[in-house]
């Protein structure tokens, strides 16, 4: 019993010692507690992280761990179903996506576009014919012109000097001519006359050689006897003389004969003249051309670009004095080799110019170039010399604007395109 007593006092003199000892720890911990509520009393947040830290170690000590072990794995694997609103409408985002994205494929599956294209046009560049100082200047730069307006003038008065030069010699041209046709109406009758009188003195000069042989027989065949040596010698002397003055006659007669050929040379002088009156005509035209070439004009309507010519400037032939831009425009479209398949001459197609976002143009295909911009290129690319690699080519397509395009203010040239061709 001593026994017993004596262990059962040691055992209430430890759990005595055990309580007073939690004792002292929790009234620490509490007034731990309260400190640092104290402490932290302006900052809310501050003391509810304070109270929160506090609670924790006292729960967890004092308590015991089994409790916040318990509370937080009831918590994590709580037993209330997810929403599956979420899901929902992803999958209705994803199914509208889709049928917009048909629809969109479906309504331009027909549509074939390029953003390699250009507005295009027609250039004509001016260039003087004549050269002098500009005397008078009617452009500016970008203004607009009509067709046979008067753009600048040149010094004229070298050309119209020229022109009375050429005016002079076609005058004595033309009376050179007169003089031959008359030579040619005189010929046509002097020759056959002189032919005529030929022959007359031919049949004299035969006359006269018959009556001098006649009197050379009588002198000769006579006696001597009946007759003297005077009269001998001078029959001989005629027969001599009219046999010499019949060979003349015979040769004016064969000089005379040639009256074709005489009438054709005074016929060729007339042509001649005539070729001559013809090229001093000639010549005038000349001389009146370049004096209106001293008057530059319009060839066609358009736009002045890119000018050079000042008033008082020196031009020559072929200097560039300014380019002419037409108001026809069209696109110049380069669609890739793999776009050109079903495309036909008539597509239509809806133009938008950059440059104009509110303009919108309607045209149609009008033509495609045979042969790709590389073939017609400055240096055309050598497929055969053995490192070819295959790029996708561009066929330049002319489309010509139907609609849309004010026609007093035409779109200007090299302009970013964005064509858009319905296929058929």
């Amino acid at each position: 019993m001593a026994f017993d007593e004596g262990g059962s006092a040691a055992s209430d003199s430890k759990d005595k010692k055990d309580k007073s000892q939690n004792d002292d720890k929790n009234q620490g911990k509490e007034q731990g507690k309260d400190d640092q509520d104290d402490k932290d009393g302006k900052d809310a947040k501050d003391a509810d992280k304070s109270d929160d830290k506090g609670d924790g170690k006292g729960d967890d000590k004092g308590d015991g761990k089994g409790d916040d072990k318990g509370d937080g794995k009831g918590d994590g694997k709580s037993d209330k179903p997810r929403s599956k609103l979420p899901l929902i409408i992803l999958a209705i985002v994803v199914v509208l996506a889709a049928i917009v994205g048909f629809i969109w494929w479906f309504v331009h599956r027909n549509d074939v576009s390029t953003d390699d294209a250009y507005t295009d046009g027609n250039v004509v560049t001016m260039v003087p014919k004549v050269s002098g100082y500009v005397v008078a200047l009617y452009v500016d730069d970008n203004s607009r012109v009509r067709k046979g307006d008067l753009l600048l003038k040149i010094d004229p008065r070298d050309y119209q000097t020229s022109v009375e030069q050429a005016v002079a010699q076609l005058a004595l041209a033309k009376a050179q001519l007169k003089s031959s046709q008359e030579a040619l109406t005189i010929a046509r009758v002097q020759y056959p006359a002189q032919l005529a009188a030929a022959q007359a003195q031919q049949q004299a000069a035969l006359a006269s050689l018959r009556d001098a042989e006649a009197s050379y027989r009588r002198q000769h065949e006579v006696d001597r006897r009946a007759t003297t040596q005077e009269n001998i010698d001078q029959s001989t002397t005629q027969q001599q003389s009219a046999l010499s003055s019949l060979e003349n006659a015979r040769s004016q007669v064969r000089i005379a004969s040639l009256v074709p050929e005489q009438i054709v040379q005074a016929a060729l002088t007339v042509t001649q003249r005539e070729a001559a009156v013809q090229q001093a005509q000639a010549q005038l035209d000349q001389a009146n051309l370049n004096l209106s070439y001293a008057e530059v004009r319009a060839p066609t309507d358009g736009f002045i670009t890119m000018r050079s010519a000042q008033l008082g400037s020196y031009l020559t032939t072929n200097q560039t004095m300014f380019v002419i831009v037409t108001p026809d425009v069209w696109v110049t479209a380069n669609f890739k080799e793999t776009q050109i398949g079903r495309m036909r001459v008539g597509d239509a197609v809806d133009i938008e110019i950059d440059a104009y976002s509110a303009i919108k143009l309607q045209g149609h295909v009008q033509s495609f170039q045979y042969g790709t911009g590389a073939r017609f290129s400055a240096f055309p690319a050598e497929n055969a010399t053995g490192n070819f690699v295959k790029i996708v080519q561009r066929v330049p397509v002319k489309i010509v604007i139907d609609g849309g395009l004010d026609p007093n203010r035409p779109l200007p040239l090299g302009l970013s395109v964005d064509p858009v061709v319905h296929l058929q």
